[in-house]
Protein backbone atom coordinates (compact mmCIF):
# COMPACT_ATOMS: atom_id res chain seq x y z
CA UNK A 1 0.00 0.00 0.00
CA UNK A 2 1.13 3.55 -0.74
CA UNK A 3 3.36 5.00 2.02
CA UNK A 4 2.74 1.92 4.21
CA UNK A 5 6.29 1.94 5.60
CA UNK A 6 6.11 5.65 6.45
CA UNK A 7 2.77 5.23 8.21
CA UNK A 8 4.12 2.15 10.02
CA UNK A 9 7.09 4.24 11.23
CA UNK A 10 4.63 6.88 12.49
CA UNK A 11 2.82 4.19 14.46
CA UNK A 12 6.06 2.73 15.81
CA UNK A 13 7.13 6.20 17.00
CA UNK A 14 3.72 6.78 18.54
CA UNK A 15 4.00 3.51 20.47
CA UNK A 16 7.53 4.25 21.64
CA UNK A 17 6.42 7.62 22.99
CA UNK A 18 2.96 6.71 24.35
CA UNK A 19 2.60 3.02 25.16
CA UNK A 20 3.47 3.33 28.85
CA UNK A 21 1.01 6.19 29.24
CA UNK A 22 -1.75 4.26 27.46
CA UNK A 23 -1.20 1.08 29.48
CA UNK A 24 -1.18 3.05 32.73
CA UNK A 25 -4.17 5.28 31.99
CA UNK A 26 -6.30 2.81 30.01
CA UNK A 27 -5.25 -0.50 31.59
CA UNK A 28 -8.19 -2.60 30.45
CA UNK A 29 -8.84 -0.93 27.13
CA UNK A 30 -5.62 0.59 25.80
CA UNK A 31 -5.62 -1.77 22.81
CA UNK A 32 -9.21 -0.72 22.06
CA UNK A 33 -8.14 2.94 22.14
CA UNK A 34 -4.88 2.48 20.23
CA UNK A 35 -6.07 3.18 16.68
CA UNK A 36 -8.04 6.24 17.72
CA UNK A 37 -5.13 7.61 19.75
CA UNK A 38 -2.51 6.97 17.07
CA UNK A 39 -4.46 7.99 13.97
CA UNK A 40 -7.47 10.07 14.94
CA UNK A 41 -6.39 12.45 17.70
CA UNK A 42 -4.09 14.59 15.60
CA UNK A 43 -3.51 15.36 11.94
CA UNK A 44 -0.89 13.30 10.16
CA UNK A 45 -0.19 16.12 7.69
CA UNK A 46 -0.96 19.79 8.19
CA UNK A 47 -0.83 22.15 5.24
CA UNK A 48 -2.44 21.96 1.83
CA UNK A 49 0.80 22.12 -0.16
CA UNK A 50 2.51 19.57 2.08
CA UNK A 51 -0.48 17.23 1.65
CA UNK A 52 -0.43 17.67 -2.14
CA UNK A 53 3.26 16.81 -2.28
CA UNK A 54 2.73 13.81 0.01
CA UNK A 55 -0.01 12.45 -2.27
CA UNK A 56 1.89 13.15 -5.48
CA UNK A 57 0.89 10.97 -8.42
CA UNK A 58 -1.03 8.60 -6.12
CA UNK A 59 -3.78 11.10 -5.28
CA UNK A 60 -6.47 9.42 -7.37
CA UNK A 61 -5.57 5.93 -6.14
CA UNK A 62 -5.78 7.20 -2.56
CA UNK A 63 -9.16 8.78 -3.29
CA UNK A 64 -10.42 5.46 -4.66
CA UNK A 65 -9.31 3.68 -1.47
CA UNK A 66 -11.08 6.27 0.69
CA UNK A 67 -14.28 6.08 -1.38
CA UNK A 68 -14.43 2.29 -1.07
CA UNK A 69 -13.66 2.37 2.67
CA UNK A 70 -16.20 5.05 3.49
CA UNK A 71 -18.90 3.53 1.30
CA UNK A 72 -18.37 0.12 2.97
CA UNK A 73 -18.16 1.48 6.51
CA UNK A 74 -20.48 4.49 6.49
CA UNK A 75 -22.74 3.88 3.50
CA UNK A 76 -21.62 7.19 2.00
CA UNK A 77 -18.49 9.14 1.20
CA UNK A 78 -17.74 11.81 3.80
CA UNK A 79 -14.25 13.06 2.95
CA UNK A 80 -14.00 16.38 1.12
CA UNK A 81 -11.84 15.44 -1.87
CA UNK A 82 -11.14 19.09 -2.63
CA UNK A 83 -9.11 19.22 0.60
CA UNK A 84 -5.71 17.47 0.32
CA UNK A 85 -5.24 17.49 4.11
CA UNK A 86 -8.48 15.59 4.61
CA UNK A 87 -7.49 13.09 1.93
CA UNK A 88 -4.10 12.39 3.51
CA UNK A 89 -5.48 12.18 7.01
CA UNK A 90 -8.33 9.85 6.08
CA UNK A 91 -5.97 7.65 4.10
CA UNK A 92 -3.55 7.37 7.03
CA UNK A 93 -6.52 6.57 9.28
CA UNK A 94 -7.45 3.69 6.95
CA UNK A 95 -3.91 2.34 6.62
CA UNK A 96 -3.44 2.86 10.35
CA UNK A 97 -6.44 0.64 11.04
CA UNK A 98 -4.68 -2.24 9.27
CA UNK A 99 -1.37 -1.53 11.02
CA UNK A 100 -2.97 -1.44 14.47
CA UNK A 101 -4.95 -4.62 13.77
CA UNK A 102 -1.71 -6.44 12.90
CA UNK A 103 -0.07 -5.09 16.05
CA UNK A 104 -2.97 -6.23 18.24
CA UNK A 105 -2.96 -9.66 16.58
CA UNK A 106 0.76 -9.99 17.34
CA UNK A 107 0.13 -8.94 20.96
CA UNK A 108 -2.61 -11.57 21.34
CA UNK A 109 -0.41 -14.29 19.82
CA UNK A 110 2.26 -13.62 22.44
CA UNK A 111 -0.24 -13.65 25.32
Amino acid sequence: MFKQEEIQAHFDNFLAENKDYLVENYPNRWLDELHDMAFNQDYYIIGTEKARKWLGAEAFNVIDIIKAYEDNNFGQVLTDFSNPEQIVNMYTYIVGEEIVAKYIDSMLEVA
